[in-house]
């Protein structure tokens, strides 16, 4: 009789410990998908070429959907890109509509140009705010058919060294040009 008592015990500890586990876990996880939410929402909002007030987002288990209205096809898919580059997202839904005054067109290489183009510049800026040697808010990026454009001020000639490699090691940097003015000691 107090074999069974104490295995009755001891399998009820197992099953509420195991409830728990599972309370934590969901816990965590539900944090951690508003966390991804709250980034995704900060990285569409900062980025200039997107209209992030017709875009929702929704996370769940890291999978993020998104929602709403752009005005073209680039618009869809560059907010998918930004998304997806966002740590923890383990997949997108883009489930974004493409409303625009002509209507539906197909895709042209100008517009793939300016998603790439829109690409490089996130990216770019993104690593300049991130370095701790860079002032990445005083340096302006501009892309054009994968040309890089650099302008600003930098504080040394290593600095000014610095944002011009981080821009040529970027995907689909055809070239950078330099114009940025060193105006601290080198």
């Amino acid at each position: 009789m107090k074999r069974n008592i104490l295995s009755l015990v001891v399998g009820s500890a197992l099953v509420m410990s195991a409830g728990a586990y599972a309370a934590d876990n969901s816990w965590e996880r539900e944090s951690h998908d508003a966390w991804i939410d709250g980034k995704a929402e900060a990285t569409l909002l900062f980025n200039g070429n997107l209209n992030s007030f017709d875009i929702n987002t929704d996370v769940e288990n890291g999978t993020v959907t998104l929602t709403g209205k752009v005005e073209s096809d680039v618009d869809k898919k560059l907010a998918e890109e930004l998304v997806r580059g966002i740590d923890g997202v383990k997949d997108v839904s883009n489930n974004l509509t493409v409303h625009n005054e002509a209507g539906a067109k197909e895709h042209s290489d100008a517009e793939a140009s300016g998603f790439v183009d829109a690409k490089i510049a996130t990216v770019v800026k993104s690593r300049f705010l991130f370095d701790t040697d860079i002032s990445g808010t005083s340096i302006d990026v501009d892309v054009d058919n994968g040309v890089v454009t650099l302008t600003g001020d930098v504080e040394t000639e290593s600095a000014k060294q610095l944002a011009v490699s981080i821009a040529k090691n970027t995907d689909d940097v055809r070239e950078v040009n330099d114009q940025l003015t060193v105006t601290g000691q080198s």
